[in-house]
């Protein structure tokens, strides 16, 4: 079990930009990695409601069930590493573990775990390393019959990060898009279906 603080800056790219960012850091296929995240909450969405958001994720070298909590200032990650059988398991039936800290976590926050199901399912090629200012990740997603283009910046201190993400935008020419967290942008497109 691991818990950190998430603090993190990101706008929606243009496929143009995505490209632009890809050459100008020198990226090549072998920089991104390829993670699935499948989401989770309550049928009536119960996560949701509090900020709250589950996943379990699954890339070539771990796979990890975390849950994200509101904090100020950012996001408080609770995260539990999961074997290839628990993956497997959890994948097939829908239901979640029923011990760790993310069940500590729910059970806390009166949301009882075998309420949770699966939701959607988010597939991400992400290039992360670090930069001067904090951690940068140049992402391409594809969920339902839509695909996006992210830049996120994950920083330590949320007034110095802001601003350091606002001038790495200018430095690219980069105007600011909003991007909703990658639960809101998977869950939004399983609602049109």
């Amino acid at each position: 079990m691991t818990e950190q603080i998430e603090i993190e800056y990101k706008t929606l790219l243009s496929k143009n930009q995505y490209t632009q960012l890809i050459a100008h850091y020198q990226l090549t296929a072998q920089d991104f990695k390829t993670q699935v995240n499948h989401y989770f909450d309550t049928p009536d969405q119960q996560l949701r409601s509090l900020g709250f958001g589950l996943r379990v994720r699954t890339t070539a070298v771990y796979d990890e069930l975390t849950l994200k909590t509101p904090i100020e200032n950012g996001l408080l990650e609770t995260t539990d590493q999961l074997t290839n059988a628990e993956t497997a398991e959890i994948l097939h039936s829908g239901n979640i573990l029923r011990t760790g800290a993310v069940v500590k976590r729910l059970l806390a926050a009166s949301i009882e775990p075998m309420a949770i199901v699966p939701l959607a399912t988010l597939t991400t090629k992400r290039a992360e390393f670090s930069i001067p200012e904090g951690l940068l990740a140049i992402d391409h997603s594809w969920y339902g019959e839509n695909e996006d283009f992210e830049l996120e910046l994950e920083v330590s201190d949320p007034i110095e990060g802001k601003r350091a993400f606002l001038t790495l935008l200018d430095t690219f020419n980069i105007h600011y898009q909003p991007a909703k967290n990658k639960i809101e942008r998977a869950m939004s497109e399983k609602s049109h279906i």
